[in-house]
């Protein structure tokens, strides 16, 4: 990649063009990724100011903060100019903003189909390199509830536990369910295991009249759905 040889730093710009005047003036809004990722950042190196390498770790991916929210902190590294605490802050940063998107949804979000679905599960599943389950709980108006993740495994897959999941419903008082998981290799078609506690727990809810609505597998900005694919 080049870099300036002899790059002019950002503190030697003009206010109206450094990151962090711009954010405090206009708002972080009005910044651009690169922006914000070099104000997390702080410093490039002798030979690059800040902003520069942001857009080198950025790259030219068609989805570059998706790319970088599955990035680790040890290819974060290999990138001259971060070290080990400018990593740790670029993904605490990106687990904030990961949390941040899950909170507004619990309680509000209806469910008429499985997009409405895959909205609430995306920022909690599509950018994990591990294999999540997680159960959406509905009531009456197919309102979400809760989400609870039930499991968190490797890469070979998780646990499922079909009790823990009706034990739950009955504390919310439940009367809907949406099972998800993601598959970390892309592969969004369902496996033997994948069909086999989706059927496990319809039938279990069914004895406790509670619906089991679908069950998603999602992987990024895709996912599968088992009531659209008449697998249910």
């Amino acid at each position: 990649m080049e870099k300036d040889e002899n790059p002019i730093r950002i503190k030697s710009w003009c206010p109206s063009e450094r990151p962090r005047e711009r954010l405090l003036q206009k708002g972080a809004g009005y910044l651009s990724d690169a922006e914000l990722l070099a104000i997390l950042l702080g410093s490039g190196s002798k030979r690059e100011h800040a902003l520069s390498l942001a857009r080198r770790i950025l790259g030219n991916s068609l989805t570059p903060l998706r790319s970088l929210g599955r990035m680790p902190a040890s290819r974060l590294m290999e990138f001259k100019g971060v070290g080990p605490g400018k990593a740790v802050v670029v993904l605490a940063a990106m687990e904030l903003a990961r949390r941040y998107s899950v909170l507004p949804a619990p309680r509000n979000r209806t469910i008429r189909q499985s997009s409405d679905a895959y909205e609430q599960l995306r920022p909690l599943l599509s950018d994990l390199m591990h294999e999540e389950f997680w159960v959406l709980y509905l009531n009456n108006a197919n309102r979400v509830q809760n989400s609870f993740q039930l499991s968190k495994g490797g890469l070979t897959g998780t646990l499922v536990d079909v009790r823990l999941i009706l034990k739950k419903a009955l504390e919310l008082g439940a009367v809907g369910l949406i099972l998800a998981h993601n598959h970390p290799s892309g592969n969004l078609r369902p496996s033997k295991a994948d069909l086999q506690i989706t059927r496990k727990t319809k039938k279990a809810a069914a004895l406790m009249d509670i619906r089991l609505l679908d069950h998603l597998i999602v992987h990024g900005s895709e996912y599968y759905s088992f009531a659209d694919g008449q697998q249910l």
